[in-house]
């Protein structure tokens, strides 16, 4: 037997990625028009993330706060489902906002703190709330 080994030329091929079209519905993650937002808290009353929303541009998202950690980003899956939800059921993002108000119950894990929606002129402002210590 030989010492050499011969190359395998499946590992040479090109590799084609072709997106497949569908998938579930989901609102636009940018807008750099004035945006509407919600803060989320904790059962202790910490902030752990922030929803927001644009008509125009069918916009919305969740933004976890990075001082919350770990528990603040598995508690935002909740919040963002709710996106998916109200989008898959055509609702507009900040219809499905008033909608997250409407159902907040404080003794969840995770609800909106009564009296938060707040307007922002873009959602890189919500971003950089997010990314500070504190609200």
């Amino acid at each position: 037997m030989s010492s050499e080994q011969r190359p395998n030329p499946r590992l040479n091929e090109n590799l084609l990625f072709n997106e497949a079209p569908g998938g579930p519905p989901r609102y636009r993650s940018q807008s750099h028009k004035p945006v509407q937002y919600l803060t989320v808290a904790d059962r202790d009353g910490e902030a752990i993330g922030f929803v927001w929303a644009n008509d125009e541009d069918d916009a919305a998202g969740w933004l976890v706060r990075k001082a919350g950690g770990d528990e603040a980003f598995n508690k935002g899956a909740r919040w963002a489902r709710k996106l998916h939800d109200a989008k898959a059921r055509g609702i507009a993002p900040t219809a499905a906002l008033a909608e997250m108000i409407r159902e907040s119950d404080p003794s969840k894990s995770s609800h909106v703190v009564p009296g938060s929606l707040t307007e922002a002129p873009n959602v890189d402002v919500v971003r950089s709330l997010a990314a500070v210590s504190r609200p």
